[in-house]
């Protein structure tokens, strides 16, 4: 029914930037917000950053001032661009499409590796 196809994770050196990608597809439905969560090993999953569907965004404190929330509404896809990255950045980024209509629903993407290395 609904798909999210996430891409833009990788290897980077720490200073370094990244953009991810999450487009939702499938039949007719309305997004209510979109984000981006990540965990990293033995850690719990936080959020990163959200856009709700008035535009308005959250982002984590950890992450203010280096990461961006984005969105092509057109084209259903949420970006996160993230610099400046930090080791301690390194995560499964994961995506997440709450929709309310044609009904209530949370779908999370499969998840992309970021890791931040020298």
């Amino acid at each position: 029914q609904v798909q999210l196809a996430e891409s833009g994770g990788g290897l980077v050196q720490p200073g370094g930037s990244l953009r991810l990608s999450c487009a939702a597809s499938g039949s007719i439905f309305r997004i209510n917000a979109m984000g981006w969560y990540r965990q990293a090993p033995g850690e719990q999953r936080e959020l990163v950053a959200v856009i709700n569907r008035d535009g308005s965004t959250t982002l984590a404190d950890s992450v203010k001032g280096r990461f961006t929330i984005s969105r092509d509404s057109a084209k259903n896809t949420v970006y996160l661009q993230m610099s400046s990255l930090e080791s301690e950045d390194t995560a499964v980024y994961l995506c997440n499409l709450e929709i309310d209509w044609p009904r209530r629903g949370v779908y999370w993407g499969q998840g992309t590796q970021v890791t931040v290395s020298s």
